[in-house]
């Protein structure tokens, strides 16, 4: 907003020197008793400094006022002011001006039914309807009312106003403009709108001659693929430094992903963007919606445009059929890769999975295949009682099918406690009942499940396994090394701390 209003110049030109009649002004009439002096018909004078062309006018030279009326014309140097009729007291130092109002120079132009001067402090203002235009850049403001103080480069327009300069529009209640500064202040419900962005916000400042500024609450901005809403946005083009804050809500319509946090950070110079503050990475796909949650995320995309998203501390996952923790996360959107560290756990159906490090196989954000790394397990809850079928070793490989556990390799002191069924049919009706506890230790083994059931197993090594029957378990041998269940850690549903504006 390059309001460089040079026009109202000529409104401070009213305030010094003696009213002087120029050769052709055809009548003057004079009043002694009122020491009033009348200008009738071609009328033009020179006054405190400037030129003025009227039909008529009126000067009472003891209270030092002119009343000027009929195609009102003053000028000096470069500027020209035109209006229907004028009033002004060199006793006060004010103006006022009527009727077509019209101020200009060589690059602008104002228009307005009537303005009114304050000399001594420097004001102008109109009240009812303004328009400014810049006949060099097309650069146009129109407003209800604005107040100017050409002296301080300062203006404030408010009621409806509306800037425009080619492909750039801003409308706003209240407008300040500080020249010196190059800096516009808008209050009030704000839009502005170019061919390849849409911005909304109540309240912010704009630095026009470096393209940054804060907009503040309800901030709401638009491009092609992408939206983001937020109480506080900071934008500075040069280095296109962008940073939001408090109640962030990014939408990435291109790649199906929405961001949710309280802080997000993004520059052209670093590879990464950051979101903060419960951040939250939503994922939408075909078949379901990937919830990936943290303290931090970091954002990035490699050579091959591929989106990269890393989170630390507090990492959650969540999907209809999938829950998972960890302290850190690292995923690979275009493969689907998605890796956990430091005391991660799955949770699938009734299976929980742990170990040093999990990795997740996901394809349309869903559970294909996963590799336990570090002191490895799998544990399902198989009945109502506290009964797990339950599988260890160092290296656990699980496939999934329609998220149910369906086979797992394990490898590296191989260990499975599971509690085999027996079916057998009494009067028409199939009868399961649980046999015993097996345990079965060995280099590798390979498990296949049916809904949590042990339904075949191959081991590779000699194996070495035990039996109990189910009245004659042995306590010691019920459980895994290490077992822990964890329901309560298992994520119920994403935490999210806001919606959707």
């Amino acid at each position: 907003f390059i309001f460089g209003f040079i026009v109202l110049r000529s409104l401070s030109f009213i305030g010094q020197g003696t009213l002087t009649l120029l050769p052709g002004s055809e009548k003057v009439y004079y009043d002694k008793t009122t020491q009033t002096h009348r200008l009738v018909g071609t009328v033009s004078f020179t006054y405190q400094g400037n030129t003025m062309y009227c039909d008529s006018a009126f000067y009472k030279e003891k209270e030092k006022i002119v009343r000027a009326f009929g195609h009102v014309h003053i000028t000096k140097d470069d500027i020209d002011l035109y209006c229907d009729s004028l009033f002004y007291s060199g006793t006060h130092k004010f103006a006022r001006l009527w009727g077509h109002v019209n101020v200009r120079d060589a690059a602008y132009k104002l228009s307005s039914d009537s303005v009114e001067y304050h000399a001594k402090s420097g004001l102008a203002v109109y009240k009812n309807k303004g328009r400014i235009e810049n006949s060099l850049n097309r650069e146009l403001i129109t407003s209800k009312v604005g107040y100017f103080y050409p002296k301080t480069g300062s203006y404030f327009f408010s009621g409806k106003v509306r800037y425009k300069k080619e492909d750039l529009t801003m409308a706003t209640d209240t407008l300040q403009f500080v020249h010196e500064k190059q800096t516009a202040y808008f209050h009030g419900r704000t839009q502005i709108k170019n061919d390849s962005i849409e911005i909304q916000c109540s309240k912010g400042h704009f630095r026009v001659d470096k393209n940054e500024g804060t907009l503040y609450k309800d901030v709401l901005i638009r491009q092609k693929d992408h939206e983001i809403s937020c109480d506080t946005a900071i934008y500075q083009e040069t280095n296109q430094w962008f940073t939001a804050k408090g109640q962030v809500f990014m939408v990435d319509n291109k790649r199906h992903l929405n961001l949710i946090g309280a802080y997000f950070h993004s520059q052209n110079n670093q590879s990464e963007s950051v979101l903060a503050g419960n951040a939250t990475a939503l994922e939408f796909s075909r078949k379901d919606t990937l919830f990936l949650q943290a303290d931090t995320l970091r954002l990035s995309q490699d050579s091959l445009d591929e989106r990269i998203i890393k989170g630390y501390q507090h990492v959650r996952i969540y999907t209809q059929q999938l829950q998972a923790k960890g302290d850190s996360t690292y995923y690979r959107s275009s493969t689907g890769n998605l890796s956990l560290y430091k005391n991660p756990m799955i949770w699938s159906k009734n299976a929980e999975l742990k170990g040093d490090t999990v990795h997740l196989f996901l394809k349309d954000s869903t559970l294909e295949s996963a590799q336990i790394d570090g002191n490895a397990s799998a544990i399902i809850k198989i009945d109502t009682l506290s009964n797990y079928n339950q599988l260890a070793g160092k290296k656990i490989t699980a496939w999934f099918h329609e998220s149910e556990l369906e086979k797992a390799k394990v490898v590296g002191q191989a260990w499975t406690i599971y509690y085999p069924i027996e079916e057998t049919k009494e009067d028409s009706l199939l009868v399961r009942k649980r046999m015993g506890l097996n345990r079965l230790y060995a280099r590798e083994l390979v498990v296949d499940l049916d809904r949590g059931e042990v339904v075949k197993i191959n081991f590779v090594g000699k194996p070495d396994g035990v039996f109990y029957p189910m009245d004659q378990i042995d306590e010691k041998e019920r459980f895994i090394r290490g077992f822990s269940w964890n329901p309560t850690l298992r994520p119920k549903k994403p935490s999210l701390v806001l919606k959707r504006r």
